[in-house]
């Protein structure tokens, strides 16, 4: 009788293991979806709830070009001496993702614009001040240090062997000078290892799915413009070593996202795999990605940008701009954008005259003037005309109506408050990115 029990229990606890597994991977294979948290949402651990609202804007217009004065474009002459790109705690989106096995919790700045995936690690160096504990290696049992030898560490440009034959990775930022007055150097330095990492999904209620053997940044030395509330930085960038490329045929290399106006008391979704694809809905438009150097940032081609009914033509080869989540702004290389604000202040009616002193870094702003006023623009990618809303391209600043689109002196970026409202679809293996206007309130 008591051999019956027993394999009556075993077969009980083997069913429901089963089944517990099915539940965690079923929405792995079907896609899933996590919460992305603005760092200026009152959601945020980031809110300052003591600044005011045009305070809140010029801050985020300020980190927004900061953060392109990290962004590393080789010259003709460095593209044989690659460099390890790293954009430190600028991104504009948090997650949530726990590693390690039992796992830790830890918020981090989800950034397409980098491709590392890593967090502070034990023991430490030198580690800026976090709030939450640093990861300890010793408490997961599914830890694993990569070797020198390994695909994943010489996939990196830059990279040491430690005494024991593990590999050491070095990822700092390089500053674009002249561009930036708000920068500063920002390192991590550690070893390449290998853990669990899991999601808590919102997909119809909360679900726990897990990815084993996820390559990562374990750091020991890291300091510069980092946040204490931030653990680390997700990658989502091209790079071999970004989460997105990492999961890769799990998410059929697709991912997508819809983002909320950062004064949003919700959160935005980031979707992966299936749950991602825009391709079958009514009025989604798609442009090629290019492959370029460095395959971290997701170049497009822009032909021109409609104001009003004027059209301005780049008059520049393909793969010109990069599409970036953790940008504010809308950036147009300088030659460009004269003629763009030029053909903008023509659209304004001539009663209204823009004034001699915006708010840094803002560069078009009018006074006493409604949101109507302002021309509609359309920025014409190749294969996919983008028309986009006032909420994509103005800012309120005090008294002020500010364009949300600046100068820059070496390359162009279509930034966030362009795609609020989008769903922005990216299929990797197909090399596009789609454009669907939508409700990011609804899209949840």
């Amino acid at each position: 009788m008591m051999n019956k029990v027993v394999i009556l229990l075993v077969t009980v606890l083997w069913a429901l293991s089963f089944l517990t597994s099915a539940d965690e991977a079923k929405p792995f294979n079907n896609g899933f979806t996590i919460d992305l948290i603005h760092r200026d949402s009152p959601l945020s651990p980031l809110y300052n709830p003591s600044l005011t609202p045009s305070e809140i804007i010029t801050n985020a217009a300020k980190r927004s070009v900061s953060r392109t004065s990290r962004f590393f474009f080789p010259d003709k002459a460095e593209e044989e001496e690659e460099e390890s790109v790293l954009i430190p705690d600028r991104g504009d989106y948090l997650m949530k993702i726990l590693i390690g096995t039992p796992p830790m919790e830890s918020l981090a700045v989800a950034d397409t614009g980098s491709d590392l995936v890593w967090i502070q690690c034990l023991p430490c160096e030198q580690c800026y001040s976090q709030n939450a504990p640093i990861f300890d290696p010793k408490n997961s049992s599914t830890f694993e240090t990569l070797t020198c030898d390994s695909e994943s560490c010489r996939s990196l440009s830059r990279y040491g062997c430690g005494s024991s034959g593990e590999c050491r990775y070095l990822f700092h930022l390089r500053i674009l000078h002249n561009l930036c007055p708000y920068g500063d150097r920002s390192y991590t330095v550690g070893e390449l290892v290998s853990d669990t990492i899991s999601f808590s999904t919102s997909n119809g209620g909360k679900s726990m799915i897990k990815y084993p053997k996820t390559t990562l940044g374990c750091g020991h030395d890291n300091d510069g413009n980092f946040r204490s509330t931030s653990t680390g930085l997700v990658g989502l960038g091209g790079g071999p070593l970004s989460l997105v490329t990492q999961l890769g045929d799990a998410i059929g290399h697709k991912f997508s996202y819809c983002l909320l106006p950062f004064s949003a008391n919700s959160t935005s979704k980031l979707k992966f795999g299936s749950e991602s694809s825009t391709v079958s809905r009514n009025g989604v438009v798609s442009t090629p990605l290019i492959s370029k150097s460095p395959s971290t940032y997701y170049y497009l081609t822009l032909e021109g940008i409609s104001i009003g009914e004027k059209k301005l033509q780049t008059e520049q080869s393909a793969n010109n701009i990069v599409i970036d989540s953790g940008t504010t702004l809308t950036m147009l290389q300088s030659d460009f954008y004269d003629g763009f604000e030029s053909a903008v202040k023509d659209a304004v009616d001539n009663s209204h005259e823009p004034v001699q002193d915006p708010p840094e870094p803002l560069r078009l702003c009018y006074r006493d003037i409604s949101v109507e006023d302002l021309p509609d623009l359309t920025f014409h990618f190749s294969g996919a005309d983008v028309h986009l809303q006032k909420m994509n391209t103005i800012l309120k600043v005090d008294n002020l109506i500010c364009l949300s689109i600046v100068p820059s002196e070496r390359f162009s970026i279509f930034g966030n408050i362009a795609q609020v409202n989008f769903n922005v679809g990216y299929d990797l293996q197909e090399k596009m990115v789609s454009f669907y206007p939508a409700d990011c309130t609804m899209d949840q």
